[in-house]
């Protein structure tokens, strides 16, 4: 009889997060599997990101144009990938050609970006690709993202013109002061 693999801290971790989104799911009375858990593996190497994907793990995000399109093509194509935060415009193309199972942007953070995206799934004929609006709730010059006083002018314009995007939600990173995280949220 073989001895049981030993769990990867990668897949340890992992567990203990579901645990605990599963536990403030519950606790805010949203049913836990309404809940998406990415798991965002930039600059992790493919094998530990095998590792999450053999525990079951199916939804990875990365944050660099380069990085994802090494990876996704030596991973299995079941994995749904989300590219997060700020995009160059110049770069639509090599992300969405170069990772056909994207399933999600995170971060549309103005018209010209959600004109190249929507050109470029247009131009490789990809079924319309989930975005998000990519809000700067925090107000912090470091972080991307639509001041909240034009944050519904271009969800709008995403829904309303670019016809091969799906304006799906938005998406904000608080500030690393959790003191100040409630305020990030109601804004």
């Amino acid at each position: 009889m073989a001895a049981p693999a030993v769990e990867g801290a990668a897949v340890t971790a992992l567990r203990s997060v579901l645990l605990r989104v599963r536990h403030a799911a519950e606790r805010a009375g949203t049913r836990p599997e309404r809940v998406r858990t990415v798991a965002v593996s930039k600059t992790k190497p493919d094998s530990l990101i095998r590792q999450v994907y053999d525990a079951g793990h199916r939804c990875f995000g990365e944050n660099y144009v380069q990085e994802i399109v090494q990876k996704a093509p030596q991973l299995p194509e079941d994995i749904e990938w989300h590219f997060i935060g700020h995009l160059q415009s110049n770069k639509a193309k090599t992300l969405l050609g170069g990772v056909p199972n994207l399933a999600l942007f995170e971060g549309v953070d103005n018209e010209k970006i959600a004109n190249h995206l929507d050109r470029a799934v247009s131009n490789l004929g990809r079924n319309p690709l989930k975005v998000f609006v990519q809000v700067n709730t925090s107000g912090e010059a470091s972080k991307s993202g639509i001041d909240p006083s034009g944050c519904i002018q271009l969800a709008e314009y995403v829904k309303l013109r670019c016809q091969n995007l799906d304006f799906s939600g938005l998406m904000t990173i608080g500030m690393p002061d959790y003191t100040s995280t409630p305020e990030n949220f109601r804004s």
